[in-house]
């Protein structure tokens, strides 16, 4: 049997997903996409998950792209398949209820740049691009670039990244706000799942309902995400954590949750 495309690690609540095709440059085919939904199905039914890092295999890539040489033999019908795989898969990611948090450890370009995008935060390596090249192919983004990139740097810096299918460095990458931080290559890991294993201590229904009131606030009108949030905070009184959370700050003790 071939090595899985898509590795799987679990510890203390956090996940890794390691993108596991690095003599590609860990590209994205259908192979790893359909091992990847597998991958995403399941942590989405572990009520103990309470952060996913995602990344690629070796030291180049995080991931570098759609397969192109999958690609070249698709005409329309494929092409709207695989797109749609593609949506579908990372519209999974983005939706498990937990913070997902890339961690880009080199190119970061096409299809890997989307699914970076799919995560709530991204980290980088200091060795790291990030780009949306698909015009030089003659093509354009196909899992969702042209969407969540908007969205996440603004509709006109997005535009100029697609249309010119110019590559940032990792600290360009920061300062248009496409990434948080960077760190050397060999931290990068390490401080990302510093940061999951922190997440993980939290109360973990208070992070699962600021990541669902985030998520569905962000496109509403004011009024409407302000009322989701009295709503969600309010249920949140109805939780042995909260309970526990409030008690331990006025015993001056740490608190123990339970997901409860």
């Amino acid at each position: 049997m071939s090595d899985p495309t898509v590795l799987v690690a679990a510890d203390a609540g956090v996940a890794t997903l390691t993108i596991n095709r690095p003599s590609a440059l860990n590209a994205l085919n259908s192979t790893v996409l359909v091992e990847l939904d597998r991958a995403v199905s399941a942590l989405a039914a572990d009520p103990s998950l309470r952060a996913v890092v995602v990344t690629g295999a070796g030291g180049k890539a995080f991931v570098a792209g759609a397969d192109i040489v999958e690609m070249s033999a698709y005409g329309p019908q494929a092409a709207r398949r695989f797109a749609s795989l593609g949506h579908r898969v990372l519209a999974a990611l983005e939706a498990l209820p937990v913070p997902v948090i890339a961690a880009v450890n080199g190119f970061c370009l096409g299809g890997g740049c989307e699914l970076a995008l799919s995560c709530d935060l991204i980290y980088a390596s200091d060795t790291a691009r990030f780009g949306q090249p698909e015009v030089n192919l003659g093509l354009m983004p196909g899992f969702g670039g042209t969407q969540r990139l908007a969205r996440r740097v603004g509709a006109a810096r997005a535009a100029e990244l697609i249309y010119t299918a110019r590559q940032v460095k990792a600290d360009e990458a920061v300062r248009i706000g496409l990434v948080l931080d960077v760190f050397p290559l060999a931290d990068l890991l390490g401080r990302v799942h510093e940061m999951a294993a922190g997440i993980a201590a939290k109360g973990p229904a208070a992070v699962r309902a600021s990541k669902l009131a985030i998520a569905r606030g962000l496109d509403a009108p004011l009024a409407v995400g302000n009322a989701l949030e009295i709503e969600t905070f309010a249920n949140l009184f109805d939780t042995a954590d909260a309970r526990e959370g409030m008690q331990a700050f006025v015993e001056k003790r740490p608190a123990h949750f339970r997901n409860a």
